[in-house]
């Protein structure tokens, strides 16, 4: 692993076992293997070091976006929500600290959000292509059911070892289920979709084989 990256991972673990004061040069330098004057040749200072380790390691880069062309809406969101579930777990330390340090330093606050904002974006995103599919029921709500899905799933990442009574099902199933309850608010029928996106292969193919015959047919 490369220096630069070795610090960030450090720096993201001992700043969210002990908070931005906690979180001293030492501590993240003997984290890291190195000694001090290592972390500030590299970046500086401690308080670039953790705004950068912050926006880097938050984001949610490992969580692949949405299909583009919804083709199994169940499937689709079942894989997308277990793995933004898994990155909200690997993240809450670091979360929690941003969120309980948000008045001191609310620029950190803001980078710790950026994974989250993102996926909201996608869920919107993906819910108005399901409309313009017409895989959805014409008055479905996608923005509300998208933050019930949204908050259902940071709450779990955070919450769950809190207070673990109001989570009966398991954290390795939960995200499938969370988004069995926004399919049906957003009046999404696995049959429906599954017989939507196998007429509309057929269609594509039609067409693209039209379009085709009527290219040769003027030349």
């Amino acid at each position: 692993m490369m220096l630069r990256d070795r610090l960030l991972d450090a720096a993201v673990k001992v700043y969210g076992a002990h908070g931005y004061r906690g979180a001293t040069t030492r501590r993240i330098a003997d984290a890291a293997g190195v000694n001090e004057v290592t972390l500030f040749r590299t970046f500086g200072s401690k308080a670039a070091l953790i705004d950068e380790a912050v926006r880097a390691r938050s984001g949610a880069s490992g969580v692949a976006s949405l299909p583009v062309e919804p083709a199994d809406p169940q499937a689709e969101l079942t894989a997308w929500a277990t793995a933004l579930h898994g990155h909200l777990r690997r993240m809450r330390s670091l979360i929690r600290k941003c969120m309980s340090e948000m008045e001191e330093r609310p620029k950190m606050s803001g980078a710790a959000c950026e994974g989250p904002t993102w996926a909201a974006r996608e869920l919107r995103d993906y819910g108005e292509r399901l409309r313009y599919h017409a895989l959805v029921a014409p008055a479905a709500d996608f923005a509300a059911a998208g933050t019930m899905l949204l908050s259902a799933l940071m709450h779990d990442a955070m919450g769950r070892e809190l207070m673990p009574g109001i989570f009966p099902v398991p954290a390795a199933s939960a995200p499938a289920q969370y988004v069995r309850v926004y399919l049906r608010a957003m009046g999404v029928r696995a049959s429906t979709a599954a017989s939507s996106a196998s007429t509309r292969a057929p269609r594509r193919r039609a067409a693209a084989t039209n379009g085709h015959a009527r290219s040769s047919s003027a030349s």
